[in-house]
């Protein structure tokens, strides 16, 4: 009987050994599943305690050493249970409290209309303007240096135009072309001009200021031809000597420069210049002197487009950048040490703004009673020159 005991006691360590040992192994492996450890230990305890349930008389070291570290793995595996419990409780709420990865944070919708909205309107525009120029800098690069340009009827406002048949000319910039065309319109110097008339504006409402043609008028000469200096120079020879100057330092810069009149005379009014430059170029400056009588020199001022057609398409879109060319032109004059009317800019009621779609400057260089000497227009024209840099930020 008591090698029985014996035996069975022996039976049961081995037995439990072989518990353990199968339990680890499965332990081992839900651990890598997830699964849960104090669980497992208490499940391989519980079966250890049926199997000694089947002799409660067997005895020995090996059977009570062994039981005690069943009895430990039990504990350690209800206590795990709690502690697996409170943390799912801890994780649940934390779930319910804290959005997921995947979702959309509260005023998600409202943020769309914050200023990330305004950053992609601002993108948006500045693509506009980036596309703008790459279909300027390709249209440029169609021209041959030297290329006579005629004008069409096709472009906007090209039917408002009463003298159209004369040619610009294009020339291209040396070195690495900068892709931005100046149009430099040498003032007056269309035979006939005065003759003829032409809408003051595009939507034929009457002319809001005075010049050459009184306010109140709804049509203006086409070109005038301009006064004469005090030593007899007629001003249409002082301007195109002025813009050739001017388009040698801008070629030499590597501007493209289309000029709308590159001779004594050219047969395109002030609409027909105005327009092809819009299609052309990517800014129109106007060189003239101004008739005011006065017998000492008076500076150098721009035009600016009057309050009331700023409201009037197209210089509705277009006024601002008017006068900030304007602004940068003088800025360059005066940086070359040239007077500038102390009452600059003057508001004028132009035909040439009136039909801009581009930065467009009438810029008045001085009086009759300017000098007008080769080194007096390389002056000015190396002030304008600055002008245009600083404009497109050179």
């Amino acid at each position: 009987m008591k090698k029985d005991r014996f035996r069975y006691s022996i039976i049961g360590v081995l037995l439990c050994a072989a518990v353990l040992s199968v339990s680890i192994n499965v332990l081992n492996d839900r651990e890598l599943e997830g699964e849960d450890m104090g669980s497992l230990s208490a499940n391989a305890a519980g079966l250890s305690e049926v199997e000694f349930i089947r002799d409660p008389a067997a005895s020995g070291p090996g059977v009570t050493e062994a039981s005690g570290e069943l009895e430990d793995a039990k504990d350690e595996g209800a206590a795990s249970d709690e502690g697996k419990a409170s943390a799912d409780i801890e994780s649940s709420a934390s779930s319910e409290s804290s959005p997921s990865i995947g979702d959309a944070p509260v005023g998600a919708d409202e943020a769309s209309e914050g200023p990330g909205a305004e950053a992609s309107e601002e993108e948006t525009e500045a693509a506009s303007e980036t596309e703008e120029a790459s279909e300027s800098s390709a249209q440029a690069a169609a021209y041959e240096d030297g290329e006579q340009i005629a004008f069409s009827q096709d472009w906007e406002f090209a039917s408002f135009a009463a003298i159209s048949s004369g040619n610009a000319v294009y020339y291209l910039g040396k070195g690495e072309r900068k892709g931005i065309v100046i149009a430099v319109n040498a003032g007056h110097g269309t035979s006939g001009g005065s003759s003829v008339k032409t809408y003051c504006h595009p939507d034929k409402t009457p002319k809001l200021t005075g010049g050459t043609t009184s306010a109140g008028a709804t049509k203006a000469v086409a070109v005038s031809s301009g006064m004469n200096f005090k030593d007899g120079t007629p001003e249409h020879k002082v301007t195109l000597r002025m813009a050739q100057i001017l388009k040698d330092k801008l070629v030499s810069e590597s501007y493209d420069v289309l000029m709308l009149r590159d001779g004594e005379d050219v047969q395109l009014d002030n609409v027909a210049r105005t327009v092809m430059a819009n299609n052309i170029a990517d800014c129109h400056i106007a060189l003239h002197w101004d008739s005011d009588g006065l017998s000492s020199d008076k500076g150098c001022f721009y035009m600016s487009v009057p309050d009331g057609l700023k409201s009037m398409y197209p210089v509705s879109g277009n006024w601002q950048r008017c006068e900030e060319l304007g602004d940068a032109l003088i800025e360059g004059l005066k940086g070359q040490g040239l007077k500038i009317w102390g009452s600059n800019p003057l508001d004028m009621d132009l035909t040439q703004t009136s039909y801009s779609t581009i930065a467009s400057v009438d810029i008045e260089l001085g009086n009759q009673s300017s000098s007008h000497t080769d080194a007096d227009l390389e002056l000015r024209a190396q002030g304008l020159l600055d002008g245009i840099d600083k404009y497109f930020g050179y």
